[in-house]
């Protein structure tokens, strides 16, 4: 593998599961693969569990790690050519991509969503230049539309918890107070349609997601029935993509929070977030706390995500 952004670069999914499942088994035992090999990491935006989670997976495979954050430790960066920079800009992605190039073997990218312009954030115009420009394999540590890293994790937590051979499994849209990317649930969307599950998503009306990313799944604008019998639910908020609220927030309601009165609607589902999690807004305190969440081993299992896709690039350089 050289390039990780979608579903479509992990292959068969059955086994990227048991090759997940093989390496959590034994997080070292590939530890030879990334000897004298430098992992760059670059953050364009904040991140905890990414940041962590990667990091842990490359040090396991032996890699050296560097990690730049651009807009703490790095020249402010143009992004657009044809600018005049005379401004407070005074270096150019086109130029930094390929001198980060040069200092490491494998990058791995995080840039969120702008909301400045929806053709823009759905080129993934930052992610496809450090793919163009490094000279280096690139793997989304989140970008504009998707996160893979963190749908592969969802999916390797599905297989973990699942009682049943085809689960039920539900995305529902909660209320936030800020606007928030389509990304993760993007690509969650994208990951799970590519199972062939059962798969609803739920969510008021005007924040419907690209059709490319709802694929096959069920639209339920009513919650309650949406939830009815799933086996897992997945809370995540985001923004509006349809045009002309393209990135605004057009509701807080707050019956969609997930509390246990909506859980109980379920088949004793789990109750999954990608974190952080803003409480008693997405979800109730009881519901994040009862044995039912998996939201921590769902985090535990970013390092196996991220270590699968690293030894995938790692290979493909030997």
């Amino acid at each position: 593998m050289r390039n990780f952004t979608t579903v479509n670069d992990i292959g068969n999914l059955q086994d990227a599961v048991k090759e997940a499942f093989e390496v959590k088994a034994n997080h070292f035992a590939y530890k030879h693969l990334g000897e004298n090999k430098t992992l760059l990491m670059i953050f364009f935006n904040s991140s905890l569990r990414t940041r962590l989670s990667t990091q842990k997976a490359a040090l396991n495979l032996g890699m050296n790690v560097i990690v730049l954050d651009v807009n703490q430790g790095a020249w402010k960066l143009e992004t657009e050519r044809g600018v005049i920079m005379d401004g407070d800009k005074p270096e150019h992605l086109l130029e930094a991509i390929p001198v980060m190039g040069c200092y490491c073997d494998v990058i791995g990218v995080r840039s969120f969503a702008r909301f400045e312009s929806k053709q823009d954030d759905y080129e993934e115009k930052i992610i496809n230049q450090f793919i163009k420009y490094s000279g280096r394999p690139v793997f989304s540590m989140e970008a504009a539309t998707r996160h893979p890293l963190q749908s592969f994790a969802d999916l390797i937590t599905i297989e973990e918890f699942k009682t049943v051979e085809r689960p039920k499994i539900v995305m529902t849209w909660a209320p936030h107070p800020k606007a928030l990317p389509q990304a993760v649930p993007n690509s969650f969307a994208e990951w799970i349609n590519a199972t062939g599950y059962e798969f609803v998503i739920t969510h008021p009306k005007g924040y419907e997601l690209d059709p490319q990313f709802v694929g096959n799944a069920r639209v339920e604008y009513d919650q309650d029935k949406a939830l009815a019998g799933a086996d897992f639910v997945y809370a995540k908020n985001w923004s509006a993509y349809a045009d002309p609220n393209y990135g605004k927030v057009l509701s807080q309601d707050r019956s969609w929070t997930v509390t246990a009165e909506k859980m109980a609607l379920t088949n004793n589902a789990y109750f999954m977030h990608c974190l952080p999690v803003r409480r008693n807004m997405i979800v109730s305190d009881d519901v994040i706390e009862s044995e039912r969440s998996i939201v921590i081993p769902e985090a535990a299992n970013r390092e196996i995500s991220a270590q699968v896709v690293l030894k995938r690039i790692l290979e493909g350089l030997q």
